[in-house]
C-alpha cells in the first residue's frame, strides 16, 4: 500500500493542513476544484499524486485527509475558502464548542461526542488496512529562508544537510546533540546529486557532536526528488533550488516530554483545572458503578475488588467506600 492519509486535528492542525493541501495542488497542477487540466506539465505526467489524492469517476482529485476540530470556526474557513470544492464534505468534522484548553473537558466530555464519527471516517480512508506505528519522529526542514531576506546565492547540499542537525530548524524544540540517533531519513528535493549527498553524510558521521547508537551505526536512508521545491505565490518562504526534510528517531525527543511533565507539575501544584478533572472522573466512576452494580447481591462485580484495594481513589474523589 503506497497511499497515505493525513489527519489534521485542532486549530493549528487544520490551518497547517489547509496550507499543505494548497501547496500539494500547486506542486501537481491540480486546480482548487480538484480538476486537473489536460495540458498539465507540472510533475512530468506521472501519477505520484495518487499517494495523497484519490480520483473519482468524474476525474476529480480528492485529498485523502480528515479535518477535525471541536469548534467549527477554523474548519468553516476551509469550507468557505478557495479550496472549498477540493475536500469531501464528510471529511470536515466539527463539534459545537471547544474544550477551552482543558484536557479533561476535551477527553472525557466534548471529545467523546465526535470520536466515533472521526474513527468511522478514518476507517473509510484506510479501508481497514493495517498501518505501521511511528513513535515520536523528529521532523526537520532546511533551508527556511524568508522571501524578504533571501540569500543571493543558493545553499549547497552539504550546508542544508548540516542545517538539519541544528536545533533552529527542528519542528520540536530539543537539542539533538544531547541525545543519540537511532535512524535518519533524509528526503531531498531539487538540484541534488547522490555524490554530494554521500559526501555530506560522511562528513556528519565524522563529527563528534552527533552520536549514533552503537548497534545501528549506519542509520541513514536517503531519497531524492529532482523536482525543485514549489512555493505558494505571495508566501513567506523564498524559492530555492534544493531543500531537504529529515525524519529522525532520536532520544533527544525526551526533552520535549520532560518540559511537558514539568509544566504539568507546576499546574498541578496550584491545583489548576483539578475541579473539572474530578467532576469528569466522578461521572465516569458513577457510570461504571451503575453498569456493573448487581442489585440482588448488592455487589459491584468485576471492579469490586479493584476499587476495594484502591479505596484511596474513591476518598480523593469524595465518594463513599466502593465495596457494597
Amino acid at each position: 500500500q503506497r497511499e497515505c492519509i493525513s489527519i489534521h486535528v485542532g486549530q493549528a492542525g487544520v490551518q497547517i493542513g489547509n496550507a499543505c493541501w494548497e501547496l500539494y495542488c500547486l506542486e501537481h497542477g491540480i486546480q482548487p476544484d480538484g480538476q486537473m487540466p489536460s495540458d498539465k506539465t507540472i510533475g512530468g505526467g506521472d501519477d505520484s499524486f495518487n499517494t495523497f489524492f484519490s480520483e473519482t469517476g468524474a476525474g476529480k482529485h480528492v485529498p485523502r485527509a480528515v479535518f477535525v476540530d471541536l469548534e467549527p470556526t477554523v474548519i468553516d474557513e476551509v469550507r468557505t475558502g478557495t479550496y472549498r470544492q477540493l475536500f469531501h464534505p464528510e471529511q470536515l468534522i466539527t463539534g459545537k464548542e471547544d474544550a477551552a484548553n482543558n484536557y479533561a473537558r476535551g477527553h472525557y466530555t466534548i471529545g467523546k461526542e465526535i470520536i466515533d464519527l472521526v474513527l468511522d471516517r478514518i476507517r473509510k480512508l484506510t479501508n481497514l488496512v493495517p498501518y505501521p506505528r511511528i513513535h515520536f519522529p523528529l521532523a526537520t526542514y532546511a533551508p527556511v529562508i524568508s522571501a524578504e531576506k533571501a540569500y543571493h546565492e543558493q545553499l549547497s547540499v552539504s550546508e542544508i544537510t548540516n542545517a538539519c542537525f541544528e536545533p533552529a530548524n527542528q519542528m520540536v524544540k530539543c537539542d539533538p546533540r544531547h541525545g543519540k540517533y537511532m535512524a535518519c531519513c533524509l528526503l531531498y528535493r531539487g538540484d541534488v546529486v547522490p555524490k554530494d549527498v554521500n559526501a555530506a553524510i560522511a562528513t556528519i558521521k565524522t563529527k563528534r557532536t552527533i552520536q549514533f547508537v552503537d548497534w545501528c551505526p549506519t542509520g541513514f536512508k536517503v531519497g531524492i526528488n529532482y523536482q525543485p521545491p514549489t512555493v505558494v505565490p505571495g508566501g513567506d518562504l523564498a524559492k530555492v533550488q534544493r531543500a531537504v526534510c529529515m525524519l529522525s528517531n532520536t532520544t533527544a525527543i525526551a526533552e520535549a516530554w520532560a518540559r511537558l511533565d514539568h509544566k504539568f507539575d507546576l499546574m498541578y501544584a496550584k491545583r489548576a483545572f483539578v475541579h473539572c478533572s474530578i467532576h469528569c472522573y466522578k461521572s465516569l466512576l458513577f457510570y461504571l458503578i451503575f453498569i456493573l452494580y448487581d442489585p440482588v447481591s448488592k455487589k459491584i462485580f468485576s471492579l469490586q475488588q479493584h476499587f476495594h484495594k484502591n479505596n484511596s481513589v474513591c476518598v480523593r474523589l469524595g465518594l463513599r467506600r466502593c465495596s457494597a
